[in-house]
C-alpha cells in the first residue's frame, strides 16, 4: 500500500488498532512490525518522517559533525604514523552541509519505508479527545478523529533549560544539529552542563578548533557515571576544554556578539565570556495535548513504565523518552519492539525490557562506554565478597600502540559466587564499539567463561574483552 501524501489524514480510517504517536526510534519500530503482523496501524509525527529528534537534531547530525572532528584530529597526528603532513583546514559551512546530506539521505531512505508498508502515516500533530479517541491535524490543514484499541505513547524529549535570567539567550543541541542549520562556528563556546550532550559537543568543536569551557553543577563531569570513567575523561579533556565542576549558573547576560554567564563556585561569585552558549542541562518529556484523558501515572513528569513498557492504562505503552528510564535511541527502538511483541500478543507479556543491560556510549574524544552495574553499585546490591572486577588496560594492547592511544582500560565487573557479568566500562579508543558485545553478554545472562571462551579478532581491542574475562577468579 502506497501512500506518498503524508501531509494529509485524508487515507487514516475512522478506526485503527494502533495509534502511533511519534515517530522517532519509540514509535516506528513498533508500527513497522505490527504492520507487518496484520494490524491497522496509524502513525503522526510532527517532523513528518521517520527518526524523530535522534535524526532531526540529535544523535545523526551531531555525529556526521564529531566524525569531521575525529578525520581532522588523525590528520594532525600524521608525524605518529611516519607520514608528512598537518592539521586540516576547517571550512564550518562545508562541515554543516556534510551533517545536512547525511539528514537528507536517511530522510529519503525513511519516507521510501513509509510509502512501502501499509501504515497510514500522517505529518501532524495528535491530541486526545478521550481514553480511546485522538483527534489528528495533517500539515495541510485537514481533520480527522481516529478510535484505536491501543496507543503507543512514543512523543519523545525535549531539551531543557535553566530556569534563569537570560536561559533564552542559550542554544540548545537543536539550534546547533538540526537539518539546515546556519549558526557560525563559535569561537568560544560556553556548554551548561557536564553530561554527555555538552562534553561531547565541547569535545567536537574543540578539536575543529574552538575554544570551550564546560560548566558543571555537580562535584563530577558527567554525573551518575562511574567515578573511575568520569575522572578518566577529565583528565584528557583537561588539557583541551576548560572545566569547571561544582558550577552554579546564576544567569546569562548580552552585550553585542558576546555572553557572559555568571556563577557561583566555592562560595564565590565569578564569569565566563563567550560568543555562544549551550545549554545542555537535560531532557524534559513531551506529552501530548489530552493526556488527562488517559489517567496515567507519572513520575517526575515521565510516564510510569513496567518492563513491558506498558502504562496504568492497560491500552497504552510508553516506550522512549516519555518514559525517563532510558534516554537513547537505541533503547527506545528495543522498548519499541518489547511493546509491539506485547501488543501483537493480545496484551499478553512476551517480552521484557531489560533496562540494566542498555549500553550508554559518550562520543568525546576519547570515548567513553558503559553498561550494567558500576563495581560500587554491585557491591552495594550484592556485598563487596560477591563481587569480583578484572581489567584490561590499553597499554598492553597492539591497536592501542598503534595509534599511539595507550591511556584507556577494559572493566568488567562479575557476580563473584556464578561468573555472570554483571556490568562493564571502557574507557578510550573504540570503546563506543567495544561495549556491544557486553551489552549483548548482559541480556543474555553470559558469564566470564562465555567472554574467555571466545576468540575476539587480532590485532583489535576487542580481545581485552577475552583478557578481562581470564582474569576472573572466583
Amino acid at each position: 500500500m502506497n501512500h506518498d501524501d503524508f501531509t494529509s489524514v485524508d487515507h487514516v480510517p475512522a478506526a485503527v488498532d494502533v495509534l502511533v504517536l511519534g515517530a522517532g526510534g519509540a514509535g516506528y519500530p513498533a508500527a513497522f512490525f505490527l504492520d507487518r503482523a496484520g494490524l491497522a496501524v496509524a502513525m503522526v509525527d510532527p517532523i513528518g518522517n521517520l527518526g524523530g529528534d535522534c535524526l532531526a537534531e540529535g544523535c545523526v547530525p551531531s555525529k556526521a559533525v564529531r566524525e569531521a572532528a575525529l578525520v581532522r584530529g588523525l590528520s594532525a597526528n600524521c608525524a605518529h604514523f611516519g607520514l608528512q603532513g598537518g592539521s586540516s583546514k576547517v571550512d564550518w559551512h562545508a562541515v554543516l552541509e556534510h551533517k545536512d546530506r547525511v539528514q537528507q539521505t536517511r530522510y529519503a531512505q525513511h519516507r521510501a519505508e513509509i510509502s512501502a508498508s501499509g501504515i497510514r502515516f500522517v505529518h501532524g500533530k495528535a491530541a486526545l479527545i478521550a481514553a480511546d479517541r485522538a483527534r489528528l491535524t495533517a500539515a495541510d490543514g485537514s481533520v480527522r478523529e481516529v478510535s484505536f484499541r491501543h496507543l503507543i505513547l512514543a512523543t519523545g524529549s525535549r531539551p531543557s533549560r535553566l530556569p534563569i535570567p537570560g536561559a533564552e539567550l542559550a542554544i540548545t543541541s537543536h539550534d546547533l544539529f538540526r537539518l539546515g542549520a546556519d549558526l557560525p562556528q563559535p569561537r568560544h563556546l560556553i556548554a551548561i552542563g557536564g553530561g554527555y550532550i555538552g562534553v561531547e559537543t565541547a569535545s567536537m568543536l574543540q578539536a575543529l578548533g574552538s575554544a570551550a569551557t564546560v560548566l558543571e553543577y555537580t562535584a563530577q563531569l558527567l554525573p551518575g557515571f562511574d567515578a573511575e570513567l568520569a575522572a578518566f575523561l577529565h583528565a584528557d579533556l583537561a588539557g583541551r576544554v576548560r572545566i569547571i565542576v561544582s558550577a552554579q549558573v546564576m544567569g546569562i547576560e548580552s552585550a553585542g556578539e558576546e555572553y557572559t554567564v555568571r556563577y557561583r563556585h566555592d562560595a564565590t561569585e565569578l564569569s565566563v565570556r563567550g560568543d555562544q552558549v549551550l545549554m545542555a542541562t537535560g531532557r524534559a518529556p513531551v506529552l501530548p495535548e489530552g493526556i488527562e484523558h488517559l489517567d496515567l501515572s507519572l513520575h517526575n513528569g515521565h510516564v510510569a513504565v513496567d518492563e513491558t513498557l506498558r502504562t496504568s492504562n492497560p491500552r497504552v505503552w510508553a516506550p522512549g523518552d516519555v518514559n525517563g528510564r532510558s534516554m537513547l535511541f537505541h533503547s527506545a527502538v528495543r522498548q519499541s519492539l518489547v511493546a509491539a511483541h506485547c501488543i501483537a500478543a493480545g496484551g499478553q507479556p512476551v517480552d521484557r525490557m531489560h533496562f540494566d543491560a542498555v549500553p550508554m556510549t559518550v562520543f568525546t574524544e576519547p570515548e567513553l562506554a558503559h553498561a550494567g552495574l558500576t563495581a560500587a553499585q554491585a557491591q552495594a546490591a550484592l556485598g563487596a565478597d560477591a563481587v569480583s572486577v578484572t581489567r584490561y588496560d590499553y597499554a598492553h594492547d597492539s591497536r592501542a600502540q598503534i595509534y599511539g592511544a595507550t591511556r584507556g582500560f577494559i572493566k568488567l565487573v562479575f557476580d563473584r559466587r556464578c561468573g555472570r557479568l554483571l556490568g562493564a566500562q571502557i574507557a578510550g579508543m573504540d570503546a563506543a564499539q567495544l561495549i556491544a558485545p557486553l551489552a549483548l553478554a548482559l541480556e543474555s545472562g553470559l558469564d566470564a567463561a562465555a567472554l574467555a571462551d571466545t576468540a575476539f579478532p587480532h590485532p583489535m581491542i576487542g580481545e581485552g574483552i577475552a583478557a578481562a574475562a581470564r582474569a576472573f577468579r572466583p
